[in-house]
């Protein structure tokens, strides 16, 4: 006889499933937005250096993202595996170990190409022609803070596997404490004191770089000598290879990755088409891009959660749980979003008065134009909020090849050309880059919510 459970139950389930998806994604959400508060942190301090400072240090951290979300992309692939291997509960100790001992593998491979790009970074911008002081005082900034990636790929790794087992809390307290450890560091070091020289920009890199490495030592300390991670044994023979997994994980990864560096990309292109217009439209769209990713961290730990509460619904074979635990991800993201859409459009200057000096007639510039982007910002928070929960929901999954392909065309084909085309040949100049990106942005929310939805059809859950 079929069972077919009553209203009263399936209220529970979602009940249940909000709670246990609330309970996990409020510490990835304040972790991520602790992690985004690093680089607030560098943006604000060097605005303070003046605006060719961050003009040069807008083009540097735009160079250095890019590799560098590529690269988490790929290790954030621990993530769904361990998860799956965790709702089979099948030797799941073993399999959550070997996991992520090929995460740290994959950090220490992927950062080698990614210190070779950055420590170039000059010849690259030069490249995509960008004014050679600004390129040159980035190369300076840069050269420091490319040290950071390797710590900040191993910091990834362990929240992974602390998200998995769902004690994401840890993530969130040890960035806390590394926003403090980098506002004293960016003290010391760009101003110079405690009797150290004044480094400026450059010291503002090398403060990010100690500050991943003081995350990484720290939350690999916590994972190998408290008694509630001891257990797992993390680290034991971590050196030793595992080709299989490691194949794994990079077939998983790369898809993962290949999505996260096309919206990035597209981003950081702006950034370099700015650079095409003037020194103003560089620093405003670095005023507003800090805000969207403050944003943006809310519902991507959403979907990081969503991502964990897939995989295990998954590895149980536990198809109601699926779609449980992907539409409550939906439905939080998008009503958050809602709420920062809503502020954007009604306080754009109080929220750019956070990153520059509004009394200063020498900001007027930038205000007015950082307020004009915002605008088009506001307009596709929602649907960035639908596309990061969507991303989540199908990684849980471990559907990411089709992620791969919605991202290039999304980002790339349909926000990349719209950019150009309004930018340069409409002459919106840079308004028309942040319409072109609200146009990317839509496309990819439109399409992953397709597969989602077709997603028994596909036969991603069976």
């Amino acid at each position: 006889m079929l069972f077919v459970p009553s209203n009263a139950a399936v209220r529970v389930a979602w009940r249940d499933e909000l709670r246990a998806s609330l309970a996990l994604a409020w510490p990835l959400v304040l972790g991520n937005l602790a992690q985004t508060v690093l680089t607030t942190t560098d943006v604000i301090v060097i605005g303070r250096l003046g605006a060719n400072e961050l003009a040069a240090g807008t083009l540097g951290v735009n160079l250095y993202l890019g590799p560098l979300l590529f690269a988490t992309g790929l290790v954030t692939a621990t993530s769904p595996m361990m998860a799956t291997a965790l709702g089979r509960k099948l030797h799941s100790l073993r399999e959550l170990r070997r996991t992520f001992r090929q995460g740290l593998w994959s950090a220490v491979l992927i950062a080698l190409p990614c210190w070779l790009l950055l420590w170039n970074s000059e010849a690259v911008l030069l490249a995509l022609g960008q004014a050679p002081r600004l390129a040159a005082e980035a190369q300076s900034f840069l050269r420091l803070l490319q040290w950071g990636v390797l710590p900040a790929l191993g910091f990834v790794v362990l929240r992974a596997f602390v998200s998995v087992i769902e004690r994401p809390v840890w993530a969130m307290v040890v960035t806390a404490a590394a926003i403090l450890f980098n506002i004293a560091a960016n003290w010391i070091l760009v101003f110079g004191h405690l009797g150290l020289p004044a480094l400026g920009l450059r010291g503002s890199g090398l403060a990010t770089a100690l500050s991943n490495t003081f995350m990484f030592v720290s939350f690999a300390g916590i994972v190998a000598f408290h008694p509630r991670f001891r257990r797992y044994r993390l680290f034991g023979r971590w050196w030793r290879s595992d080709l299989p997994r490691l194949s794994a994980l990079w077939r998983l990864g790369l898809p993962i990755g290949a999505s996260l560096a096309f919206e990035v990309t597209v981003f950081n292109a702006a950034a370099f088409f700015m650079g095409w217009l003037d020194t103003v439209a560089i620093a405003a769209h670095a005023i507003v891009l800090q805000i969207a990713t403050m944003t943006f961290m809310v519902p991507l730990g959403i979907g990081q959660a969503a991502t964990v509460r897939v995989g295990l619904a998954r590895g149980a074979d536990d198809v109601e749980g699926v779609t449980r635990a992907g539409w409550t991800a939906f439905g939080l993201a998008v009503a958050f979003m809602a709420v920062m859409s809503a502020m954007m459009v009604l306080l754009p200057r109080s929220l750019i008065g956070v990153f520059i000096d509004l009394g200063d007639r020498g900001n007027a510039g930038v205000t007015d134009l950082a307020v004009a982007f915002l605008m088009w910002a506001a307009v596709f928070q929602i649907a960035d909020g639908i596309q990061v929960a969507a991303a989540g929901m199908l990684r849980g999954l471990q559907d990411t090849r089709a992620l791969m392909v919605y991202a290039a065309a999304g980002y790339w084909g349909v926000g990349m050309s719209s950019s150009l085309l309004l930018a340069f040949s409409a002459g919106f100049g840079g308004v028309g880059i942040w319409m072109g990106l609200a146009a990317g942005v839509v496309a990819v929310a439109a399409a992953l919510m397709t597969r989602w939805l077709g997603r028994e059809r596909l036969g991603l859950v069976t």
